[in-house]
């Protein structure tokens, strides 16, 4: 992919840090997101806006109210609309030289190798669903199906407040999240386990909600998901910046 000379200024503050030929390559760079909602929204926005030219993303969900709190794409002219139709457009008015891809659907299981995960050069995980986040998991730490480059996954992002305690660690390394020792539980007990390591961004911190809300809903800041979005993103900036 090449830039004209107009789509070049809008990276040039990027290039002066990154230099040359780190945003050729990025320029070039394969990305899968799976969930771009309240993390995965504000990690894929970071990563269009640094150059990376080409993204998928997968999401089942159309935009809904109560998600103009914390997430990229809503807005009160969006709601109803698919998050990655929102989201594809927005990015072609950031870069109009991107390919984006918008996959209106969910992984599962069933569907995994119809996504081709092991083509990419990244894949991100920002997906709720602990059956289908454990399986993402395995297959992109299976040799034979991981992305080229890079496996990056979100632990869970509500009910946090302080942005000095969000972290990175490798998934076994993760303190003080239910979602990664819901996670290493589900592993332990099928007996099907990542095969090789793979960086989190989590927080070991849980503050109450100081009102009862409805059963099973966690509530979240807008800081606190971004924070985690943005770091995902770093992760695959920091990956890329150190080749």
């Amino acid at each position: 992919m090449e830039l004209s000379s107009m789509e070049y200024l809008n990276f040039e503050r990027t290039e002066l840090i990154a230099g040359e030929d780190m945003m050729n390559r990025i320029a070039n760079t394969r990305i899968l997101i799976f969930g771009v909602g309240g993390v995965g929204s504000w990690c894929i926005e970071a990563l269009v806006r640094t150059g990376f030219g080409h993204i998928t993303m997968v999401d089942p969900d159309n935009v809904a109210g109560s998600n103009i709190n914390r997430q990229m794409p809503a807005l009160e002219s969006t709601v109803g609309q698919p998050k990655v139709e929102v989201l594809r457009r927005r990015f072609y008015d950031i870069n109009p030289s991107a390919e984006v891809h918008a996959i209106v659907g969910r992984y599962t299981e069933d569907n995994a190798s119809e996504f081709a995960i092991e083509t990419y050069d990244y894949v991100i995980d920002a997906i709720d669903s602990i059956s289908d986040k454990a399986n993402l998991i395995v297959r992109c730490t299976d040799p034979f199906t991981a992305p080229r480059r890079g496996f990056f996954s979100s632990m869970g992002a509500a009910r946090k407040l302080d942005p000095s305690k969000i972290a990175t660690a490798e998934f076994w390394k993760v303190e003080g999240c239910p979602l990664a020792r819901a996670l290493r539980t589900r592993f332990r007990r099928s007996g099907i386990f990542p095969q090789n390591k793979f960086k989190c961004v989590y927080s070991p911190e849980t503050i109450p909600h100081r009102k009862e809300g409805e059963r099973g809903v966690n509530g979240t800041f807008v800081h606190a998901t971004a924070i985690f979005g943005l770091t995902l993103a770093y992760l695959v900036i920091d990956n890329e910046y150190r080749q």
